[in-house]
């Protein structure tokens, strides 16, 4: 069994924020699996869906994004899903609006949800996608609640949405094949603001 988790905040004023792109993006990979994410256990809102031919476990954690590594860690437990089995979908603040970016492994890069699952598990070897939401000032990760907590300028809102169905397939496409060709497929590089194409 594989566990995929989208993160974000629940509740209305969160909903549509650049913090819960991991939500989109699943709530986009549930649709195109046709799975309700509906049934709240590990304190999550979960759905168990075939993929691929292997039973997955969708889920979006409501324990707020902080402590997103409790809901994690709880649905491991049970089913005994291995770390290299777990898939996050998660914002960066250091990826472009549209940029899509896919790794096996690898430090939090200050996102702070998939900080605490590294931390709830043991091991930073948690594949993840992160989903690109832009940053007025690149690295200050300090300067982020009202940026993360807004939603994407609608200027943006084409190259964003096309990251989060860029990510849902992505993540589609994680449970049976292997990450070298999911990464040279749905990474999607855009260039920041300001810099030349080369």
């Amino acid at each position: 069994m594989k566990l995929i988790a989208g993160l974000g905040n629940p509740g209305k004023e969160y909903e549509k924020t650049r913090h819960n792109s991991g939500y989109m993006a699943l709530a986009k990979l549930a649709e195109n699996v046709g799975a309700s994410v509906t049934v709240n256990k590990f304190n999550a809102l979960t759905a168990t869906a075939m993929i691929g031919g292997e039973k997955v476990l969708l889920m979006e954690p409501l324990t707020f994004m902080n402590l997103s590594g409790n809901a994690v860690r709880a649905a491991a437990d049970y089913y005994k899903i291995d770390p290299q089995d777990i898939l996050v979908l998660h914002d960066d603040m250091d990826l472009p609006v549209g940029s899509v970016r896919i790794r096996p492994k690898g430090s939090s890069g200050g996102q702070k949800g998939m900080k605490h699952i590294i931390s709830c598990m043991g091991t930073d070897e948690i594949a993840r996608i992160r989903i690109g939401v832009g940053h007025s000032k690149r690295g200050e990760h300090e300067e982020v609640p009202d940026w993360v907590l807004s939603p994407v300028a609608k200027a943006d809102r084409d190259l964003f949405e096309t990251a989060i169905d860029t990510a849902a397939k992505a993540a589609e496409a994680w449970v049976s094949q292997p990450m070298d060709r999911v990464m040279s497929h749905y990474n999607l590089k855009v260039k920041p603001e300001g810099e030349k194409e080369e």
